[in-house]
């Protein structure tokens, strides 16, 4: 054996811990994003902080729209920079993590019609159960106007910002990672990316976005349990599609309906400027009580009912995997 042949095989060795046949191994790759995110972070409250300090509200005030644009752009800016940043580091294109340019605007835009229009069947639901009451308006149309605008930007990036943190690069990573197991453990299965897919979606979609609304005010086990079921929906629109704008879409109008337009709690929060006063009324498993429609028993059968328009609007065009 040459020194030559001696030198490159422990280099090759050395290359496997790190980079398998689709580039940098899967769980590196999640480590790297983790610790950008942390650094990014850091970086990103020091900034913030450096022009105004934080202040608190106090519990049970509405929550105001400008503080919230703020806070959203700054999230989706520390994982949206973190995820360039290791695409950058694996060679691959940052669209691949679910902001693809093809369809971009009318998967966003269908998504933001239907978004709307489901949570209004919701509503119409509850009042037409007796479970939810209309007081009135509570805006001039002036201020209707400014703050209607002004929460649909808050929660178009709202959408943008849970979408792609729970959808979009970590669910993109895992998933070819436990495909690669998959693939390892048996070669010839065919369904190894199908495997790798839904096992990262019970992950993140289920239970990473269940997390996140865990501590939200006025959250009970039935909003828990229908915002599981939401995030399986929006990752059957990137399973037959492979991108995140429809879902992205339907998650900004939906909340921006219920936060403004209707004026009911959004997973227990309650927003400054709300165009419609409401309040629910009897058994809080179907009006919904402090969390709003999305505590009701009634988001079940609407988020089945998503789940066919989903399949018959939106054809099978690409998956998560597609470049």
């Amino acid at each position: 054996m040459t020194d030559t042949e001696a030198t490159k095989r422990p280099r090759a060795q050395w290359a496997h811990l790190f980079f398998g046949k689709d580039g940098l191994r899967a769980g590196w790759s999640m480590a790297l994003f983790l610790v950008l995110v942390t650094v990014l972070t850091f970086v990103a409250v020091a900034v913030t902080t450096g022009f105004h300090q934080p202040t608190t509200s106090k519990a049970g005030t509405p929550q105001p729209v400008w503080p919230t644009i703020g806070v959203e752009a700054a999230s989706f800016a520390v994982v949206g920079l973190a995820a360039f940043i290791v695409s950058l580091v694996e060679r691959r294109p940052f669209t691949r993590y679910g902001l693809r340019r093809e369809a971009m605007l009318p998967d966003l835009l269908k998504g933001m019609a239907w978004g709307l229009a489901m949570l209004s069947v919701l509503t119409g639901l509850l009042a037409l159960a007796g479970a939810l009451v209309f007081d009135g308006v509570a805006l001039s149309a002036g201020a209707a106007l400014t703050y209607g605008a002004l929460w649909l930007v808050a929660f178009a990036l709202v959408g943008l910002f849970e979408e792609f943190l729970t959808r979009g690069f970590l669910q993109y990573t895992l998933a070819r990672g436990v495909a690669g197991i998959v693939t390892a453990v048996a070669p010839n299965n065919r369904h190894a990316r199908t495997i790798g897919f839904w096992g990262a979606a019970a992950v993140f979609s289920v239970g990473l976005f269940a997390i996140g609304h865990l501590f939200n005010k006025g959250e009970t086990a039935m909003g828990l349990v229908s915002v599981a079921l939401a995030g399986l929906t929006f990752a059957y629109v990137l399973y037959r599609t492979g991108s995140l704008w429809w879902a992205i879409g339907f998650h900004a109008t939906w909340d921006w309906a219920q936060s403004f337009l209707y004026g009911v709690p959004d997973s227990g929060a309650m927003m400054q400027g709300h165009l419609l006063v409401t309040h629910p009324v009897g058994a809080t498993l179907l009006s919904g009580g402090p969390t709003g429609p999305e505590g009701s028993v009634l988001i079940v059968p609407t988020l089945l009912l998503t789940l066919v328009i989903i399949h018959r609007t939106l054809p099978r065009r690409a998956t998560a995997f597609d470049a």
